[in-house]
């Protein structure tokens, strides 16, 4: 079973040589795993990983060669149906050529047929296409389907084609303590280190230690700003709507980065840079900062990182009034300008998988207004974005 073992890490990639396989098998040969299956893991994993990057490809092949699972088997079928669900009989669910015969109205025309149906709309509706209501495809409404529709009256996302929301939504704040393995993110967070003595002389020079010794003929000891990390970086993360897939990441990225960088701001956004932003979810609506504010309080020195799956309605990039939240005054696409124009040393991170971006519309929009400088929110793409941001 070792010798599939070996074979089975070699097949999916993990770079193991025959002198750690005998290594393994000396261990092995002095009982260190004392016959437990948890101390074997622990056992082998060290050695034969020699890359943290390949922890994953390990754990996948020891489930399947000693735990009997078949690679990509699809567990969802064994999950239960929530009853949140059940109860939503309104729910309509579209065929695809259902959905392509609804026709989008385009920005103006959808805000001018949602004054029109509230001025002549009297009662509830429910399926259609026309009113304002639930299950239907009309424009407005909930719990049914419309390629650009303003979502009114429903809880959360189902089909994320909405251009306006209009119930408050509430966000959670990204929990900063999570260590659930950020450890590699640490590791290519420190391509950005910038390392000065700042601060009180508290170490020990050796150096001059010995050469003023030497001078004086008796003991002078001399002390040193102790070396630290004097990279400056504001992250602006983006919370909420699709993100929620993408938050246990995030948060491991916001965990690693807070213990790596010293000078560090963090301010939330949702979907797309506008006139303000604001640190605690719960307080986002009474406790903005100005986005204008931020352009004047942080230095160009700052390395900026955006955090998001961009995806969004186009409106919201390029259109006054676009946000799905509120009426604003300038177009995202002007806000984000104007951050790239006053840090110019600035990455998206993006925690879609990069091969998925080609199919949303607004991910190739936020690209081309960071000149490419967006990359995926794995290892590789995360050491590509810090080599970035020192050149």
């Amino acid at each position: 079973m070792l010798i599939s073992f070996f074979t089975a890490l070699r097949e999916a990639q993990v770079p193991v040589s025959l002198r750690e396989y005998l290594t393994l098998c000396d261990a092995l040969a002095h009982d260190l795993a004392q016959k437990s299956v948890e101390d074997f893991y622990f056992l082998a994993r060290a050695a034969l990983v020699k890359d943290e990057r390949n922890l994953d490809k390990f754990d996948r092949v020891f489930s399947t060669v000693f735990k009997g699972l078949e690679p990509g088997e699809d567990l969802s079928a064994h999950a239960g149906v929530p009853e949140d669900w059940l109860r939503k009989l309104a729910e309509k669910f579209l065929t695809e050529e259902e959905r392509q015969q609804i026709e989008a109205l385009g920005w103006d025309k959808l805000f001018e047929t949602l004054k029109q149906r509230l001025r002549e709309q009297r009662a509830r509706h429910q399926g259609g296409n026309k009113w304002i209501g639930t299950a239907g495809t009309s424009p407005f409404g909930a719990y049914g389907y419309n390629p650009e529709g303003i979502r009114i009256g429903q809880d959360g996302n189902r089909n994320f084609r909405a251009v306006k929301v209009w119930d408050k939504r509430e966000f959670k704040d990204l929990d900063g303590d999570e260590e659930l393995g950020p450890r590699n993110m640490k590791l290519a967070l420190r391509r950005l280190r910038k390392l000065a003595r700042t601060g009180a002389a508290e170490e020990l020079d050796l150096d001059n230690t010995i050469s003023a010794t030497a001078r004086q003929g008796f003991l002078d000891l001399k002390l040193r700003p102790e070396r630290r990390n004097a990279a400056k970086v504001l992250l602006l993360l983006d919370i909420g709507g699709s993100m929620d897939w993408h938050v246990s990441l995030v948060e491991q990225l916001f965990a690693a980065a807070r213990s790596e960088f010293k000078h560090m701001e963090h301010f939330y956004f949702h979907n797309c840079l506008y006139e303000g932003v604001w640190k605690s979810n719960q307080r986002r609506h009474a406790e903005r900062t100005s986005t204008w504010d931020l352009l004047h309080t942080f230095p160009h020195d700052y390395k900026l990182i955006f955090v998001g799956d961009a995806a969004m309605s186009p409106y919201e990039i390029v259109m006054e009034g676009g946000s799905v939240e509120h009426i604003n005054e300038e177009a995202g696409k002007v806000w984000l300008e104007r951050a790239l124009q006053c840090w110019p040393h600035a990455v998206w991170l993006n925690p879609t998988p990069e091969s998925h971006w080609p199919y949303t519309q607004s991910i190739g929009m936020i690209q081309r207004i960071m000149e490419n400088r967006m990359h995926p929110l794995t290892l590789e793409g995360l050491e590509a974005a810090m080599r970035e941001l020192t050149r």
